[in-house]
């Protein structure tokens, strides 16, 4: 079991969640030994998505908006605990839409469909009732575009770990 420190110290003993970090981060254990958790990367995101997370690491919040790749999050990293490498994926981040999507209730909303720039998300027409989203995972990239704009917070981007349960 892998513990957090703080919550070992505190006699909270729950397992580390598997967080997502900013694009090209290294592997988790590489990651969080080469952070120096200065905000460089933080303070560096256009698209205000990277945030100070759990013990001070940097995280994703796309309730913020969608990460663009435009990698000056990489540039900022001075201790290089995010490193581009040529033709390497930024993340295994993928879009989930849940259960409570209210297309998939009756209710009429392409908003995801709308807000996915690589058109991973698309709205298959069913006879007598309402069009719901068809998530392509191989064209979808994480970048987290679709999450913000859902109304009723059905979009997640997560890793591919927390899908299989």
């Amino acid at each position: 079991m892998d513990v957090a420190r703080r919550g070992f110290l505190r006699g909270r003993f729950r397992q580390v969640a598997n967080v997502p970090r900013p694009p090209w981060a290294l592997p988790h254990g590489a990651f969080e030994a080469a952070c120096t958790r200065c905000d460089d990367c933080v303070k560096a995101c256009p698209t205000r998505v990277i945030a100070k997370g759990d013990g001070g690491y940097p995280t994703l919040d796309f309730h913020q908006g969608e990460c663009t790749f435009c990698g000056d999050c990489v540039t900022a990293c001075k201790p290089a605990a995010l490193v581009r490498e040529a033709d390497a994926a930024p993340w295994s981040l993928k879009a989930v839409i849940s259960e409570g999507c209210i297309a998939r209730q009756g209710v009429e909303c392409r908003i995801c469909g709308e807000n996915c720039e690589m058109s991973a998300i698309r709205f298959r027409p069913t006879l007598g009732g309402i069009s719901t989203p068809q998530l392509d995972d191989n064209v979808c990239t994480g970048c987290g575009a679709c999450v913000a704009p859902c109304p009723v917070g059905a979009v997640s981007a997560v890793l591919p770990m927390e899908t299989e349960q």
